[in-house]
């Protein structure tokens, strides 16, 4: 999906897999990472994770450079996103235009906010629960809103009462990899709910034996929820938009700096 959507907006790409994993070693993925690093023409590196578990997966993502990794997942990308300038003198960033944002921010996080700007949400001030703290979605997506002035509570495995604190939000962001978790008990009236999740369920008498459900009960939670994004076919194809467009500001950054 990623090769075809690059094909689609005009962009080259280049797929490099390895489908013997007795041959894969971590000095095999350096090496790769190192020439597309010094590749003036290669604007963007993705990792595809998760990797085998005798791949080192700190190692693989630290070695890409911090400007072409367009999954913003270096911990120097990372860092500049829980930078929240608050301090005197400290230079702001407009987070209302990702574009103008001078590091890569991770893919399926922006995504949730472009969805919730795409639908007129007015973030600043709403209450937003996050449920969820993984490094690829719940703390990133937690800090973007948070950069776009809202009160956010992060709920996880430990928190208390979690329907009760779920259920006082205006913004929900599920993303807890827990199928049909949130019902409608969980949300207030006319919330905004953004199901990040992606699991397969039991589908007897399907061709598939399974289907795709995310963590949010849709068919419940539509009742419920002004609006709602669906599993598959929400989040998902966000955060293929969002690769290509951290590749294309990649691009434009280089360009401009020449």
């Amino acid at each position: 999906m990623k090769q075809k959507a690059c094909a689609d907006c005009g962009m080259d790409s280049f797929l490099c897999t390895y489908p013997d994993d007795d041959k894969l070693n971590e000095e095999l993925l350096l090496a790769q990472i190192k020439d597309w690093n010094e590749d003036p023409k290669v604007h963007g590196i993705l990792v595809q994770l998760p990797l085998p578990k005798k791949i080192d997966e700190a190692t693989i993502l630290e070695a890409v450079l911090p400007a072409k990794d367009v999954d913003g997942l270096h911990p120097a990308n990372a860092a500049k996103l829980f930078n929240t300038a608050t301090h005197a003198g400290a230079a702001k960033l407009d987070w209302k235009d990702m574009t103008s944002i001078p590091f890569h921010i991770p893919c399926t996080p922006q995504g949730c906010i472009e969805l919730l700007d795409r639908i007129g949400c007015d973030i600043e001030g709403k209450n937003a629960v996050v449920i969820g703290r993984s490094n690829l979605v719940g703390l990133p997506v937690a800090m973007l809103l948070l950069h776009r002035n809202a009160t956010v509570t992060i709920v996880h495995s430990r928190t208390k009462s979690v329907e009760d604190v779920v259920r006082n939000a205006d913004i929900v962001v599920a993303a807890v990899g827990r199928a049909n978790m949130v019902t409608k008990s969980y949300l207030k009236p006319g919330c905004t709910v953004i199901d990040v999740g992606i699991n397969s369920v039991d589908a007897p008498g399907t061709k598939r034996g399974y289907r795709l459900v995310g963590d949010v009960k849709y068919d419940e939670a539509r009742e419920i929820a002004e609006w709602i994004t669906p599993v598959p076919g929400g989040v998902g194809p966000m955060t293929i938009a969002m690769l290509l467009r951290n590749t294309w500001n990649s691009w434009r950054r280089t360009t401009e700096e020449k």
